[in-house]
C-alpha cells in the first residue's frame, strides 16, 4: 500500500440491463462474434481493474455486458467496480444480476462480493449467509485470501456491539464542509473554532487529477466556526504555501497554531519539494502569518522510499506517531514511534505487536500527554472495514486495543479519530450512505460522558 488515498467521487450510473428474454442472440455470425467481443471487453476490463482504475474498468464491463447480455461476466465485474467505488448498492444489484443470468456458472466469489456489499451496507443477517453460502462453494485458498471467516466474525461482532452500545454518537458536519467528495483528516485548533480537513474536491490546488482513480488530489482546507449562524465558513483552501500541486495531506498542528506537519506525495506531479512515495513534512506560520511551503523531514528513519504519513505528536512536540507500510510484505501498514533527541528526530521504531497486526494500522492521534493512543485497524476484531481502537501506556507499554464500540465505529471505514477532551468532541472519517452510493465524510461526536475503556 503506497499511498493513503482514503477517496470518494461522482460515479457513473446505469440503467439496469435488459430483460433475460428480450433480444437473446443466437449462435449466428452475429452473435458469436459479439461473445467474442465481450470477452476481449472484459479481459481489457478486468487489467484496468487490477490496475486500480475501476472508473475505466466499469465502462469495459458496460459495454461487454451489453455485447453478451445473457453473460454473467459482465454484471459480475460491473458489481467488483461499483464496490471499489463505495457504490454500494450498485455491488449488491448487479451481483444478485451476475447470479440470475448464470447461477450454476457463475462465480461463486460472487457470493463474498454480495456478502461484503450487505456488510457495508449494515444488512448483517443477509451479509452473515452470503459469507456462509460463500464458505461452502469457494475453494480453501480464496477463502483464506479473502478472510471471509474474519468477515463473517465482524459481523457478528457488529451486531453484538450495536445491541450492546445501541446509541449512535455520531454527527455529520454540514455541507458546508462535506462536499460528496471525499473530505477526511479533521484537525480542531483555537478552541475549536477552526477546522482543517483534507478533501478530493474540484478546485485542488494544480487542478490535477490522479491518472489511476480520476480523482483529484489531496489538498487542506481551512473553514472558520460562525457563531451567529451555528455553522461553519470562510472555507478555503488557499493556505500560503501549505498545499503544493501533488497530494497534501494534515493531520496535526501545535497548540500555538504556529506549527504543523503534514504528509506529502509529489511523485505524480512537477513539484517541490520531491518525495520518494508519501514523506513527512514540516510546515510553519512565517513573520507574515503565512503557511511556509512543506519541509521533509530529514531523517531517513522516518521518510523511506515506501509510505510515511498521518504523524500525530505529543503536545510537548517531543514524540510522533507515525504510519508507514516499509514492512508491508508481513504487516502490510504499521504505528511507528520516534523521540525528539533536541532539534532533530531519533530513529523510529514500530510499536509491539500488541498494537500492530499483520493488518493495517493507520491515521493514529496520541492523546496529548501521551498516555492514550486512538487509532484506526483492520487487523483488530472489528465490526468491518476499519474501526476505531484506544489502547492506554502503563509506562512500559501499551495496554490490548479496545474497540470503542458502535456508538462511535461503524460496519464500514472509520478513521482519522481526534479527541479533544477540553471541549468534550471527538472528530473522525466515516461513510455517509445516501441510496446507492457512500462518500466519505467528517463527523462530530459527542464525548461528554466519554470514560476511556479498560
Amino acid at each position: 500500500m503506497k499511498t493513503y488515498l482514503l477517496a470518494l467521487t461522482t460515479f457513473f450510473c446505469f440503467n439496469s440491463y435488459a430483460n433475460n428474454n428480450a433480444s437473446i442472440p443466437g449462435d449466428t455470425v452475429t452473435g458469436l462474434i459479439d461473445k467474442a467481443a465481450a470477452l476481449v471487453m472484459i479481459d481489457e476490463g478486468r487489467k484496468l481493474f487490477a490496475e486500480g482504475r475501476s472508473r475505466d474498468a466499469l465502462q469495459s464491463f458496460r459495454e461487454a455486458s451489453i455485447k453478451d447480455p445473457n453473460s454473467w461476466k459482465g454484471p459480475y465485474w460491473v458489481a467488483m467496480c461499483h464496490y471499489n467505488l463505495n457504490n454500494y448498492g450498485y455491488s449488491l444489484q448487479y451481483a444478485k444480476e451476475a447470479i440470475e443470468k448464470d447461477v450454476e456458472d457463475v462465480d461463486k466469489e460472487v457470493y463474498e462480493l454480495l456478502g461484503r456489499s450487505y456488510h457495508r451496507l449494515g444488512i448483517l443477517d443477509s451479509a452473515k449467509m452470503n459469507y456462509a453460502i460463500a464458505l461452502s462453494k469457494m475453494s480453501s485458498s480464496r477463502i483464506k485470501e479473502l478472510n471471509v471467516e474474519m468477515k463473517l466474525k465482524q459481523c457478528e461482532f457488529a451486531q453484538m456491539l450495536m445491541e450492546k452500545n445501541p446509541v449512535e454518537l455520531r454527527m455529520p458536519l454540514s455541507d458546508a464542509v462535506n462536499s460528496g467528495y471525499g473530505d477526511y483528516s479533521p484537525v480542531l485548533t483555537q478552541n475549536g473554532k477552526v477546522l482543517y480537513f483534507v478533501s478530493r474536491r474540484a478546485n485542488t490546488t494544480g487542478g490535477g487529477q490522479n491518472p489511476f482513480d480520476q480523482e483529484y488530489y489531496e489538498d487542506i482546507y481551512r473553514t472558520v466556526w460562525n457563531d451567529k449562524t451555528k455553522n461553519w465558513d470562510s472555507l478555503s483552501n488557499n493556505l500560503g504555501k501549505m498545499n503544493t500541486d501533488g497530494f497534501d495531506a494534515l493531520s496535526y498542528i501545535a497548540p500555538d497554531g504556529s506549527y504543523a506537519i503534514t504528509t506529502l506525495n509529489t511523485t505524480v506531479v512537477d513539484d517541490k519539494p520531491v518525495t520518494k512515495v508519501s514523506d513527512i513534512c514540516e510546515v510553519k506560520v512565517d513573520r507574515n502569518g503565512k503557511w511556509s511551503a512543506p519541509k521533509l523531514i530529514k531523517n531517513k528513519s522516518i521518510n523511506t522510499s515506501y509510505f510515511d504519513g498521518a504523524p500525530t505528536l505529543t503536545a510537548d512536540g517531543n514524540t510522533m506517531y507515525f504510519v508507514s507500510d516499509r514492512k508491508g510484505d508481513k504487516s502490510k501498514s504499521d504505528i511507528y514511534v520516534v523521540q525528539k533527541n533536541g532539534k532533530s528526530w531519533g530513529d523510529a521504531k514500530p510499536l509491539s505487536t500488541v498494537i500492530n497486526t499483520v493488518g493495517n494500522e493507520t491515521t493514529p492521534y496520541i492523546s496529548p500527554d501521551g498516555k492514550y493512543l486512538f487509532f484506526s485497524s483492520d487487523g483488530h476484531l472489528g465490526m468491518g472495514g476499519y474501526d476505531v481502537y484506544v489502547s492506554a501506556w502503563n509506562g512500559s507499554e501499551w495496554s490490548t486495543p479496545v474497540n470503542l464500540g458502535a456508538s462511535y465505529n461503524t460496519v464500514n471505514n472509520d478513521t482519522h479519530f481526534q479527541y479533544y477532551p477540553d471541549l468534550q468532541k471527538a472528530m473522525m472519517a466515516t461513510f455517509t450512505i445516501i441510496g446507492n452510493k457512500a462518500s466519505l465524510d467528517i463527523f462530530e461526536i459527542n464525548m461528554a460522558n466519554f470514560v476511556y475503556p479498560q
